[in-house]
């Protein structure tokens, strides 16, 4: 004889197995959810490692060069502390003709320096090196010469015409007794036509090593 269950029966097993499912269902979600964020969370662990690894692989050197020309021994004298306040390099322009102490005799019109004022085609003064050693390595360059009637003396511009500054901060200093820096950095970012040049500063005989260390430290390099 077949047993018979009542509604009451019937329904406390319906309900009983449509929970069963409900928790099946739910307990799949779950699952599902923690292995998505599971996978999610290490996707983004690689990229994040990925990412730190190419950061590492690049590298600046942040060097700095003072290049300077010096006639009688005062700019080297500030090409000289400036580099010692940054821990930079130094390369010196040197003329393949060097100028004498008679060459340098501005109040001679018939001395060297007179005569390539007075004829700009004698200007293109030669020479020995414009070629520096590690020049791509090299971010900050300061420029660094005497002020011969109003402008850079004409043996900086031999150097900076033929040198590429291009992604180079440019820093351009003088020395002079009496003229200011003026315009002379600006005509020889003109000339070369790269790199992002900043005002300058001028130095005189009297400018004290601290006074140069001082103007280098405001710089923020």
């Amino acid at each position: 004889m077949k047993n018979k269950i009542s509604r009451r029966q019937f329904l406390q097993a319906a309900g009983a197995s449509a929970a069963a499912l409900l928790l099946a269902s739910c307990s799949g979600n779950s699952a599902s959810s923690v292995s998505s964020s599971s996978v999610a969370s290490s996707e983004a662990a690689s990229s994040a490692a990925a990412s730190s690894e190419a950061t590492s692989t690049v590298t600046t050197t942040g060097k700095t060069l003072v290049v300077y020309f010096s006639a009688t021994g005062t700019t080297q004298g500030v090409a000289q502390t400036i580099a010692d306040t940054v821990g930079a390099d130094l390369f010196e322009v040197v003329p393949s003709d060097p100028y004498t102490s008679d060459d340098l005799n501005w109040t001679n019109n018939d001395s060297r320096v007179s005569r390539e004022h007075n004829d700009e085609g004698l200007r293109a003064v030669a020479l020995e090196s414009t070629d520096v050693d590690g020049w791509d390595d090299y971010d900050t360059v300061f420029i660094g010469y005497p002020i011969w009637w109003g402008i850079a003396a004409w043996p900086m511009s031999s150097f900076v015409a033929v040198n590429d500054f291009t992604g180079k901060t440019v820093i351009p200093f003088c020395t002079s007794t009496s003229s200011g820096i003026g315009q002379s950095g600006e005509l020889l970012a003109e000339l070369a036509g790269t790199g992002s040049w900043l005002d300058g500063q001028r130095f005189s005989r009297s400018s004290s090593e601290a006074d140069i260390a001082s103007w280098v430290n405001g710089l923020n390099l």
